[in-house]
């Protein structure tokens, strides 16, 4: 099976977790595309969704579903985003879409986070994948020099610009031992809005889709 099959699997079974009268909170990119398409198709009498990005936004209005402000739902039952890598611990790496901010703003804000994504993204350890970075740009340098101090190789995401006005800086070579660590770490440099390590908010729920089926995992089960 190709990769978009995989990601389909993934995404439909995630329809599970949705309830008529919720309020959920969607992802972006190409896993959480077909989640959408799959919402689309269901016609779950849900209250409405929360987009954590302009495109999702947009393709979920092309659908004809109703797109809520995050100021005026306070907090919401569940979201469903992918990951560009998950470790057996539930962490993430998330940005690959340059949406990591307002990914990891609505996924905190969720009182269950279910993450989608076909199962090459299960890793016994984060890091293969470069960290975005999400950076004001009056401090794109500044920021590319603290991370070279701790351990990483920056490199600016060319003609990329996110949907709060910033750049994204790729990270590889970082220190993943202790994720909620270097999570903190980074975003400490004065100049960073957020980075796209998800250790303190990590996911709930794992949804693969695999050559033989929708592999689940429950953070706190085994």
């Amino acid at each position: 099976m190709n990769a978009d099959a995989l990601k389909k699997m993934a995404a439909e079974a995630a329809l599970s977790y949705i309830r008529p009268g919720m309020v959920v909170g969607v992802g972006t990119g190409s896993t959480t595309n077909f989640f959408i398409d799959a919402l689309g198709a269901a016609k779950i009498h849900v209250d409405g969704y929360v987009a954590s990005s302009i495109a999702t936004e947009n393709r979920l209005k092309s659908l004809g579903l109703n797109v809520l402000d995050l100021n005026s739902t306070g907090d919401i039952p569940v979201y469903v985003d992918g990951a560009d890598e998950a470790d057996p611990h539930f962490r993430l790496i998330k940005g690959g879409g340059a949406a990591l901010t307002r990914e990891k703003i609505v996924a905190s804000a969720a009182q269950l986070f279910v993450c989608i994504a076909d199962s090459s993204k299960d890793k016994p350890m984060l890091g293969k994948f470069p960290l975005p970075v999400e950076v004001l740009p009056f401090a794109r340098s500044f920021v590319a020099r603290q991370l070279v101090r701790l351990g990483g190789t920056p490199t600016l995401r060319n003609g990329v610009t996110t949907d709060n006005g910033n750049v994204i800086i790729d990270v590889t070579g970082l220190d993943f031992s202790d994720p909620l660590k270097m999570e903190a770490a980074i975003n400490l440099i004065p100049g960073v809005l957020e980075n796209g390590i998800f250790a303190r908010r990590r996911a709930d729920v794992l949804l693969f889709g695999s050559a033989e089926g929708v592999i689940e995992k429950k953070a706190g089960t085994h």
